[in-house]
């Protein structure tokens, strides 16, 4: 259990140290600052039901399968990211090291990221059904998860967790 402990603890040091070198700061212009609320907002609840939803309702055999797949994937993440941020409660940086955010934040809990795992999840699902999109889709999810942090509102681990939870439940979803 001692190791256990140590091993979370230096994770979470690391964490920590990680974040204060990407968040962007007070001293970040204005464009900056609105380049980043842009790119967050794509992994907010309307963009990522919107990029399920449309397809759903308009498009045709695969693009329709894959909008399914990604909502089903988009809500199972989202209850997997909820029940954990309740578990686990680990603060967002602004309460757990007093930094500046450049954002308004949707809850009280860090860890994991759910902007991170909506985006993700959307990303994953279209890349996999659609492969030549796979770049581009991907780097935007990932874009999502960057602008977490930069805005001070997630750390970095919380991020890969959000995305990793994406990533395994998009899989399922698919191979179910």
């Amino acid at each position: 259990m001692k190791i256990t402990f140590s091993l979370l603890h230096k994770l979470d040091r690391r964490d920590r140290a990680l974040f204060t070198r990407w968040a962007i700061g007070s001293a970040a212009t204005h464009a900056v600052q609105r380049f980043w609320r842009i790119i967050t907002h794509l992994g907010g609840v309307q963009v990522t039901v919107t990029a399920g939803l449309v397809p759903l309702a308009f498009g045709q055999d695969l693009l329709q399968l894959a909008a399914w797949n990604a909502l089903v994937t988009l809500g199972v993440s989202h209850f997997i990211v909820q029940i954990m941020k309740r578990k686990l409660s680990r603060p967002r940086p602004s309460t757990g090291i007093g930094c500046s955010t450049f954002i308004e934040e949707p809850d009280r809990f860090s860890c994991p990221s759910g902007h991170s795992a909506a985006a993700m999840s959307v990303a994953v699902v279209y890349a996999m059904a659609f492969p030549a999109w796979a770049a581009p889709l991907l780097a935007l999810a990932l874009a999502v998860g960057a602008s977490r942090v930069f805005l001070g509102v997630h750390y970095p681990g919380d991020v890969v967790i959000g995305q990793a939870i994406a990533i395994l439940t998009g899989a399922l979803v698919i191979a179910i």
